[in-house]
């Protein structure tokens, strides 16, 4: 089940992992996110358009994309596969647990220990595990999370596919040298829903605070949702000092971090990633799903409040502050969480399914 960006970013190395191992894949496209198989690597594979895109509700996308799934598993494949904690993981999830047919959950375990941060990632997602039957935590965290919960499913701790994707990114782009006369860069994203309102209006006011004090070049990478797109054109006008950037690839966006000399965000992917590129990472959340990075010092929580936000960031123009946290870390994975993944399903449809099982990854 592919909805989302991220989900396809995360769920290509597995695909990629489960056809070396010669399983039959039909992969179902929710359409939450407009997405182009082909520019996941996707494309060789049976894919199945839904139309479900997203919208002000996502309850309503659950709905839709369980009515949708449901057709569809007529042929009861032996296992489905939803990622994360969207809207279309849980709907496709909720499909399969109705018919009686295994959900793989692949990102297991991640938990806030708030309902409304992210929301409604975390009921999503906590949903989702109380069910599965096979459990793909990235971290001890996240599976010590799962075993506190008593979930019935199987737990194993396999590294997160972002860190895969990451790294295939990271051998084909060329290797470059920093410019040591330029000004700082400083690389920020924001879509949280939860920030929508006075969050976001908090952190355009803090950047343009920040382009007004300090020499920095700030770029801003707008989402491609265009409720999120608008408010920030409006907020951070040309005279902001903040230079607005389209909507980019995966592959673009490293390229983008990589040139960063800090990072403010509150995606979940930038949380793994900024880490695993030795680039310090200030999270625009209160709360965080992935507490890792913390631990390993690559990262701060600064939530969305103006006056913190600028002075965690003027903490962090101190070289020595920012060396101690450009260190790189691999806290979520080592590259080869794919081929565990495909390892444990391919143990578990021999065991639970006769040799003629066909896996469908949905």
């Amino acid at each position: 089940m592919v909805g989302t960006r991220p989900e396809a970013i995360k769920l290509a190395p597995v695909v990629s992992a489960l056809d070396r191992r010669g399983m039959r894949l039909r992969l179902i496209l929710t359409g939450q996110h407009p997405l182009s198989a082909a520019d996941y690597g996707l494309s060789a594979h049976e894919h199945i358009r839904l139309g479900c895109s997203g919208g002000s509700d996502p309850r309503d996308l659950v709905e839709r994309v369980s009515r949708s799934v449901s057709p569809l598993l007529a042929e009861r494949p032996g296992l489905i596969i939803v990622h994360g904690d969207t809207a279309s993981a849980f709907g496709g999830a909720l499909t399969a647990f109705a018919t009686r047919i295994p959900v793989a959950h692949v990102e297991a375990g991640l938990r806030s220990f708030d309902p409304q941060m992210p929301w409604p990632e975390e009921e999503f997602r906590t949903a989702i595990d109380a069910r599965a039957d096979l459990l793909f935590a990235p971290t001890e965290i996240s599976a010590a999370n799962l075993e506190a919960e008593n979930v019935p499913g199987r737990i194993f701790v396999t590294g997160n596919t972002g860190i895969d994707a990451l790294l295939a990114v990271l051998d084909r782009l060329p290797r470059t040298s920093p410019d040591s006369g330029r000004s700082l860069v400083l690389l920020v994203t924001c879509h949280r829903r939860e920030s929508w309102g006075d969050g976001l209006r908090s952190i355009a006011a803090a950047l343009s605070d920040l382009a007004g004090r300090h020499p920095l070049e700030i770029r801003l990478v707008l989402h491609p949702n265009p409720a999120v797109a608008s408010v920030m054109r409006e907020l951070l006008p040309d005279k902001s000092g903040v230079r607005l950037l389209e909507p980019v690839t995966h592959e673009q966006m490293i390229k983008t971090m990589l040139a960063a000399d800090i990072i403010l965000s509150d995606s979940g992917g930038m949380q793994e990633e900024a880490p695993a590129l030795g680039v310090p990472l200030l999270v625009l959340r209160e709360k965080t799903e992935r507490p890792e990075g913390v631990a390993s010092g690559n990262m701060l929580l600064v939530g969305t409040d103006r006056n913190r936000i600028v002075a965690s960031v003027e903490f962090l123009l101190d070289p020595g502050v920012r060396a101690a946290m450009s260190r790189r870390a691999f806290p979520y994975g080592d590259g080869q969480s794919a081929e565990r993944i495909a390892g444990h399903i391919a143990e578990y449809l021999a065991l639970e399914a006769n040799p003629a099982t066909q896996l469908r990854q949905a």
